[in-house]
């Protein structure tokens, strides 16, 4: 089946019983950058603690939505013609595990650092590197990283149009001007487009290559803005799972960290989830929960959000018992292949309920000024630390590191993905060792 071809061709032994769902899978939690998650956390820098989710439990909860999403599919619309469509449950977890491999440390705001250091070579976007990890850095082939399968490919290319047609000409990341001894990243102006890079133009050919001309040109279509990079329009059906399911995990799990860290309060949910917003979960509520929640459900519902660890628990488990069941397969009759002929949707109420928990979550904890100042430290560190490598290669790149950097015709996109694939712990020590005095030894390992 040309969905199952992998790029480099494989014969699976004979006493292999798994499934190509299996071997994915089996790549993507086996691999360094999958276990790498585990030391870059949702939230910046929070200190030790055994409860907030770092981007590893993240991508497993959003895995398990994922599959959850599918299982609801299969039971409660089995003669549906898209859910034939749908890929096996565990080829479905590995893509949903994909989805943060490609976030450099200190998450979004590393994200613009390096698109800053690599502006006149070809950028920098986390999803498009989780593409590049996944099909060229890690090991499982000689040549083709994972060399995963076309379909699980498929459902990784969140945003299948390339770095340089989005990125709008007028837009270059730049240094903020007019600020005196510091220098300051534009973080505006350094934001990159939705993308891959152009660097992993080979494999999507290969991954685009059974659709029809008008199929691949109507899924690379995009959205020009003159005040902004393009916007790309259409994503896989298994893609449009993993990212709904990753949406709900941000707005809902995220949410619940924030409310046992107390980075947020009742009063701070009020100013962002109206009861308005909330109108669908609240009548859920009333429906399942009849007289549990008093005279005024959003009242009871706060009173009980707001309350001790098990309570909270419980009131998250019922906000996901709302969410996941009022997910629909919407069907964009355009397209010939069926992968992208359909895509989950969330209707209204439940996507206004989910739009304005995302919205609280960035407003109050992403934007808050105790997250944007360890953002910005972290952006100025990563920076850092990309110069020194790029200024003298040798010297300072680990030696395996330097070999690869030899031998690429793009040589900065090796200290691209060295210093990306760092995590927040490893690039802090990387940046002491480099520029605190008193830190450092030779016995330190690179």
């Amino acid at each position: 089946m040309t969905w199952l071809e992998r790029k480099s061709e494989e014969k699976p032994k004979a006493s292999d019983a798994r499934s190509a769902g299996d071997v994915d899978y089996a790549r993507v939690v086996h691999s360094s950058s999958f276990r790498r998650l585990q030391g870059k956390t949702q939230i910046l820098n929070l200190g030790d603690s055994d409860f907030y989710r770092t981007r590893l439990t993240h991508s497993l909860e959003v895995a398990q939505i994922a599959g959850g999403l599918a299982k609801k599919f299969q039971h409660n619309s089995p003669d549906h013609d898209a859910v034939q469509y749908l890929p096996e449950h565990t080829m479905l977890h590995a893509i949903a595990c994909t989805h943060d491999l490609g976030h450099p440390p200190f998450g979004h705001g590393g994200e613009i650092a390096l698109n800053y250091c690599m502006r006149h070579d070809g950028g920098f976007e986390g999803n498009g590197q989780t593409l590049r990890i996944l099909s060229s850095l890690e090991k499982f082939s000689r040549d083709d990283g994972s060399n995963l399968t076309r379909e699980t490919f498929l459902g990784v290319l969140k945003y299948p149009v390339s770095f340089t047609t989005l990125a709008n000409p007028q837009i270059v990341p730049s240094m903020c001007a007019g600020t005196s001894g510091t220098p300051i990243l534009d973080r505006k102006a350094s934001l990159p487009p939705k993308c891959y890079m152009h660097s992993e133009q080979g494999v999507v050919d290969w991954l685009l290559h059974p659709l029809s001309d008008e199929d691949k040109s109507l899924f690379q279509s995009f959205e020009a803005r003159d005040d902004g990079h393009g916007k790309p329009l259409h994503k896989s059906f298994a893609c449009s799972i993993m990212d709904l399911a990753d949406d709900i995990s941000f707005g809902i799990h995220d949410m619940e960290d924030a409310i046992a860290l107390s980075l947020v309060d009742r009063t701070d949910f009020q100013e962002c989830i109206s009861e308005k917003d909330a109108e669908g979960l609240l009548n859920y509520l009333n429906d399942h929960y009849a007289g549990g929640y008093g005279n005024n459900v959003y009242e009871g519902f706060l009173d009980k959000l707001f309350n001790d660890g098990n309570e909270r628990k419980h009131q998250i488990n019922r906000v996901l018992n709302y969410l996941i069941p009022s997910v629909e397969i919407a069907k964009h009759s355009q397209f010939e292949e069926p992968r992208l002929k359909y895509r989950v949707d969330l209707p209204e109420p439940a996507s206004r309920f989910l739009h304005a928990a995302k919205k609280f979550i960035r407003e109050k904890v992403i934007y808050s000024p105790s997250v944007q100042h360890l953002e910005f430290k972290g952006q100025m560190m990563v920076i850092a630390v990309f110069e020194v490598m790029k200024s003298d290669p040798k010297s300072f790149l680990p030696t395996d590191v330097f070999a690869a950097y030899k031998q690429n015709p793009y040589p900065l996109r090796t200290i691209c993905d060295y210093v990306s694939g760092m995590t927040d712990a490893h690039l802090l020590r990387t940046y002491e060792r480099l520029f605190a005095p008193r830190l450092g030894s030779v016995f330190d390992k690179l």
